[in-house]
């Protein structure tokens, strides 16, 4: 591996995989693409059902927890994020949403309107094209008859719809950006795994390479990409001096510029759900469905097909929580799979699972680092709740979610509502419900987000203050798009791909 190249990297995810690609291709100069991961040749990322095996594994997740949340009764929760090549979109669900156009107009930062970044998807599409899965089990199939003026087409964000989703899957295989932009990966671009950064190199005020965690010294030339996502970037940053003055001085660290809106304006979509149990409905662990599951592994090997070819998350829908005749305000993910809710990974039965997340949260967390120790987990405040009118709509969105699951013509699979079950329709049993079960959808958004004078990051996608530093990923949101967040960030890294190319010229 070259000591010394044009630009590096750091982070093989969604947006880096192809940032690195587009550098490359665009012969801006030799790149270096970093990933503190292993490869993604694995069964099990290539599999849509190998996800319940990937999230939570300590090779390929980094397992972060947030801190105890306010509004959840102090509760921990989960932050899983990928770490290998492809990043969380080798361990995600492979949903593909673009988003509601108004989500980038309402960023309202030059260059980022629906109409400055929609080639970008499309170019993007061109080379993954997503497409609505086939072979969804019945029950999803169903779900588009929750708005059948809709019709089968998958839902969208833009107005109320459901039905089965769109996924970045071909032939029954996970095609992640890893897939579609480095294989085979373009002249001038070389990829090195399981090496993570500690921090960014300095001359000045200017990055000129990064240290890695055993301490080697890789240099660049024309400067260094953050790729790592919305807990990995600022991390970095913080690490490498750029950050609030008073943390960074506390830690110990250098303080190369005092930037305090780093590591702030992290959210994510929260979510609740309503889980339904019933013999005949979904798939399950029951003894007339054991012949099934025997069956599904060399039915995957063979085919493409059956039980292993779904990830899961196959389908749901868009709606107004409190039902006016307004944008989409809530999603809804729906598995047609019998998930357990008093915290056992297995449990004995069929049945379903429909959530209500918020599309545009207003509640606001933030992330720092502990310690100058690149392998410690960084503090991760989500924040969830901290705005009332988050879960006011999440309580709305979950009540009308149970008229509108009532609709669904589900024929004889239709099943009762299991958990938290029919007898809480109160508003106060609903708050509890939240309070005990809610979480998130796995989309950290908004801790370096570009904007205008003080923010982090401009909207060219430099970081403030230094140069030769940029970043790409979804921590550059200043506000999460109203569904999935895979796609958006893929979107980043392709703009800034070409940004970075035209800025140094």
């Amino acid at each position: 591996m070259s000591t010394t190249v044009d630009f590096i990297v750091v982070g093989a995810g969604s947006a880096g995989c192809i940032v690195a690609a587009e550098l490359a291709r665009r012969e801006a100069g030799s790149v270096l693409l970093i990933e503190a991961g292993p490869t993604d040749r694995s069964p099990l990322v290539k599999m849509p059902f190998g996800l319940i095996w990937l999230m939570g594994s300590t090779r390929r997740d980094w397992c972060y927890q947030s801190t105890p949340q306010k509004h959840l009764g102090g509760r921990q929760l989960a932050v899983t994020r990928g770490r290998m090549v492809g990043g969380s979109g080798s361990i995600n669900s492979m949903v593909w949403f673009r988003g509601r156009r108004d989500d980038f107009d309402n960023w309202e930062l030059p260059g980022w309107s629906w109409t400055d970044i929609a080639h970008a998807f499309e170019a993007i599409e061109a080379r993954l094209t997503p497409s609505q899965m086939k072979g969804a089990h019945p029950l999803s199939e169903a779900l588009y008859s929750m708005f059948p003026e809709h019709g089968t087409e998958p839902p969208t964000p833009e107005h109320e719809s459901a039905g089965v989703f769109a996924f970045n899957m071909v032939g029954g295989r996970r095609r992640s950006a890893a897939d579609g932009f480095l294989k085979p990966a373009p002249k001038g671009l070389t990829i090195t795994t399981e090496r993570e950064v500690d921090r960014i190199l300095f001359e000045g005020d200017r990055a000129k390479g990064v240290v890695l965690a055993d301490g080697t010294v890789i240099r660049a030339e024309k400067g260094v990409v953050l790729s790592a996502g919305s807990s990995g970037s600022p991390s970095i940053l913080m690490r490498s001096g750029i950050g609030p003055k008073d943390l960074l001085t506390g830690l110990g660290i250098d303080v190369v510029h005092d930037s305090l809106e780093v590591g702030e304006n992290l959210h994510d979509h929260p979510a609740a759900g309503l889980h339904f149990a019933g013999p005949g409905s979904g798939y399950g662990l029951t003894p007339a469905q054991m012949p099934a599951w025997a069956l599904a592994p060399f039915q995957y090997a063979a085919l493409r097909r059956g039980r292993f070819a779904s990830p899961t998350v196959e389908a749901g829908a868009f709606f107004n929580a409190r039902g006016l005749d307004a944008a989409p305000d809530v999603q809804t993910h729906f598995i047609p799979y019998m998930l357990g809710w008093q915290g056992k990974r297995y449990v004995y039965g069929s049945g379903y699972f429909a959530d209500v997340g918020i599309c545009r949260p207003k509640s606001r967390g933030a992330l720092r680092i502990r310690s100058r120790d690149p392998r410690a987990a960084p503090e991760i405040d989500l924040g969830l709740f901290n705005h009332a009118s988050d879960i006011d709509t999440l309580v709305a969105g979950l009540k009308r979610l149970r008229n509108l699951m009532d609709e669904v013509d589900f024929g004889n699979r239709r099943a009762p509502e299991a958990f938290p079950g029919p007898s809480l329709y109160t508003e106060d049993a609903l708050r509890a419900h939240v309070r005990d079960h809610a979480a998130t959808a796995y989309h950290p958004v908004g801790t370096l987000r570009m904007g205008e004078n003080h923010a982090p990051v401009s909207p060219r996608l430099s970081v403030r203050g230094v140069g030769g530093l940029w970043v790409a990923d979804a921590s550059v949101m200043p506000a999460v798009t109203s569904a999935n967040t895979n796609a958006p960030s893929m979107m980043i890294g392709y703009r800034a791909g070409a940004m970075i190319a035209q800025d140094t010229k």
